[in-house]
């Protein structure tokens, strides 16, 4: 399982597109089987690791660049930047923390932005000396294979909106369309939301956030992820929740970035991806938390191909999860591939 699952990622070629599109769009119904924990904390580091999350990618002329959170024993939250050709020596790879700044700062999204020939991450970060010292913060470099490249943070939104004292806003992604930047959130309070910015203004320039979905906080919790689907007219949300049996993810589809949203596969029992729609071998965690899909390129447009989803993901098992604080969660990285669902 793991050679086949590897060796579609480590090719790095989108297939055709299909006459027919996937099944899934129409019924929602999702299958998964999952590659062994690929990269995890390092065990051999100077300073005790607990879990490397969040991940981030983009494949660029045959090189794989992850970006992760990266948490140590000793508290310190950063982000460290990965690269490798090869997903099954992905964990032996060198890893890169990124200097961008003392306190915390983690979450990360990576994209090239086509306008300004810049590599974007956008991350959040908790900065006591700013007047806002919480909130989405980006970094640019034009050299995304030097991880000591990217510039010193600098803030998304500057102030808060209009009658907003201290929001708890988190997981901040940015996604394109022919017209607009477009900037998501959770709050890990059951609502999602969404602010606009046009092509030209972007970075700056951001409209005051919209609620795009609400439920309670354990059905839409964090994590969402927006995706365009490659040859469709159509845009794929992905937002994590958590379940009896762990963490897991829902999905919703729409026809334009402001919405509105469709469920698709968006309950503990149609799940887009959980513990019962995946198989593995070994079996190694409870969890389908916090992940990205692999895009079928990797500029702001975010497409990913709809015949060949990949989900890149954390996971911790049972003991692991439910054992510890968060903080001390052992999160490590592993790969689903989609398998076709049978009738």
């Amino acid at each position: 399982m793991k050679t086949l699952i590897l060796s579609l990622l480590i090719a790095g070629v989108a297939p055709l597109a299909l006459a027919v599109p996937p099944a899934w769009l129409e019924t929602g119904e999702f299958r998964w089987k999952a590659s062994p924990a690929l990269i995890g904390p390092d065990d051999k580091a100077a300073v005790p690791e607990v879990s490397l999350k969040d991940p981030t990618m983009v494949q660029v002329d045959g090189v794989w660049h992850l970006i992760a959170t990266h948490r140590m024993a000793n508290g310190k939250v950063d982000m460290q930047q990965i690269s490798f050709t090869d997903w099954n020596e992905a964990g032996k790879a060198k890893r890169h923390s990124l200097p961008l700044h003392d306190q915390y700062h983690c979450a990360p999204q990576v994209f090239y932005y086509r306008p300004h020939q810049k590599w974007y991450l956008i991350y959040q970060l908790a900065d006591k000396n700013r007047k806002l010292n919480f909130g989405p913060f980006f970094s640019t470099t034009t050299t995304l294979g030097d991880p000591l490249s990217w510039t010193k943070p600098q803030p998304l939104i500057s102030e808060l909106p209009p009658g907003v004292e201290r929001p708890k806003w988190i997981d901040f992604w940015v996604i394109a369309d022919a017209d607009k930047a477009h900037l998501f959130y959770t709050r890990d309070d059951g609502t999602f939301w969404r602010c606009e910015t046009t092509r030209a203004a972007f970075p700056e320039g951001w409209s005051a956030p919209v609620l795009v979905m609400q439920d309670t906080k354990l059905e839409l919790f964090e994590a969402a992820h927006t995706y365009k689907l490659k040859g469709l007219s159509r845009y794929l949300t992905i937002i994590e929740a958590i379940g009896n049996r762990g963490r897991y993810y829902k999905a919703w589809l729409a026809d334009r970035l402001e919405g509105p949203w469709q469920p698709l596969a968006a309950t503990r029992e149609k799940p887009f991806a959980s513990l019962d729609n995946v198989t593995q071998s070994p079996e190694w965690t409870t969890n389908i938390s916090h992940g990205e899909l692999i895009r079928s390129g990797y500029d702001e447009l975010l497409e990913v191909d709809p015949a060949n989803l990949r989900f890149v993901f954390q996971g911790a098992n049972d003991d692991e999860y439910r054992g510890n604080r968060y903080g001390a969660i052992p999160w490590k990285i592993g790969v689903l591939e989609q398998v076709p669902v049978k009738h």
